[in-house]
């Protein structure tokens, strides 16, 4: 196992980058902790394989340096890594047995018999593969082939890190998640550092004690996912995480005091004055907000325009001026489409400026 730490770490696929556009992955310095079960969630093409492709060595990187431990392996071909990675389409020997493949890693290193036997039979019961093990894989569906790929991942005891990239794609969604409970039993019991890269934050959120999320080839925050869903630093991930997600309204300053097309929401007390400079956002997630017919307290009036039941809760849609609401109700609040009023606590009320927290 290892630590592993980008330093000033950036990529281009141009052979001369000029613009900020032509990198795919801007110049970041972030270390993941030996051990750690890390998620890296972002929408498709903002850079995940890309930072996962510098760790194991399949891409160099244009500028920086990448470290396992203080041992500088930015030049080192992949085989020299000790890295295991799995891909999003299964990556096996189809005309190998299951066990075959299992074992191929194994016999790389010069194990013996036992030792291979004893490895690769506790493989196969952790991912159920243990009845399939003398069945050749090209007989295997597609979920049974990407378990074999997990565990030719999981079969050494020797690698500096594990990455997954996005391997749960071809994955029967009722099995998506058993194998992800896996994966995190697995690394409960072995300690190993797992880098999982996905799109899908329900992925992220449950495999991972730390969520990196990255956008437009940055990491904008690392948190837990409490952390990220309670206190996002920025827009993106207030508005990512979350379903739905995090309400962002344009909004000016009047010492502290938010007001939002007209209507007057009370921050807390560091929002302060004068005005930040930049573009203004209040930011409040769905489920801290309160919806009422009649008026409280601070509450500002607008107007329900749909309420959808979606089973063990409601999402209500409201019109606060010419700006969209979406507020998360308890399944038995008793409302319908028309005149309202809505309460932002302060204690859950953000205020960002060009895309950065502010206070909250």
């Amino acid at each position: 196992m290892a630590a592993i730490e980008f330093q000033d770490i950036a990529h281009s696929y141009e052979e001369i980058p000029g613009q900020e556009s032509d990198w795919a992955i801007k110049p970041m310095d972030i270390t993941w902790k030996d051990g750690g079960a890390y998620a890296l969630l972002g929408p498709s093409g903002c850079g995940k394989t890309t930072l996962l492709n510098i760790i194991s060595g399949l891409i160099q990187p244009t500028r920086g340096r990448l470290k396992f431990d203080d041992l500088d392996v930015t030049n080192l071909p992949t085989k020299e890594k000790n890295i295991a990675q799995v891909f999003q389409f299964p990556v096996i020997y189809d005309t190998m047995t299951v066990y075959g493949n299992l074992a191929f890693p194994l016999r790389n290193r010069a194990m013996t018999k036992r030792d291979i036997q004893m490895r690769v039979s506790e493989v196969a019961e952790m991912l159920d593969l243990t009845s399939d093990l003398n069945r050749r894989a090209s007989g295997l569906t597609a979920d049974g082939k990407q378990k074999i790929s997990l565990g030719r991942g999981l079969v050494r005891s020797d690698v500096a890190a594990i990455l997954f990239d996005e391997p749960l794609t071809v994955i029967d969604p009722h099995v998506k998640w058993q194998l992800r409970r896996k994966l995190k039993e697995i690394h409960e019991r072995f300690g190993r550092t797992f880098i999982y890269v996905t799109h899908d934050q329900n992925e992220a959120l449950t495999f991972a004690d730390q969520v990196a999320v990255m956008n437009e080839g940055r990491i904008l925050q690392v948190g837990t996912p409490q952390e990220l869903f309670e206190n996002p630093s920025h827009t993106f991930v207030g508005y990512f995480i979350g379903s739905p997600g995090m309400n962002l309204l344009p909004c000016s300053l009047d010492g502290n005091v938010a007001i939002v097309d007209g209507g007057r929401i009370q921050l807390g007390s560091r929002a302060g004055t004068p005005a930040p400079k930049g573009d203004l956002e209040l930011g409040i997630r769905p489920e801290f907000l309160k919806l009422d017919r009649e008026k409280g307290e601070g509450a500002v009036e607008v107007t329900i325009v749909s309420v959808e039941d979606l089973g063990t809760f409601q999402i209500a849609t409201v019109q606060l001026g010419r700006q969209v609401v979406k507020v998360k109700l308890w399944e038995k609040q008793e409302i319908s489409p028309g005149p309202g009023y809505l309460s932002f606590p302060p204690e859950r009320t953000k205020l960002y400026a060009d895309g950065q927290l502010l206070m909250g």
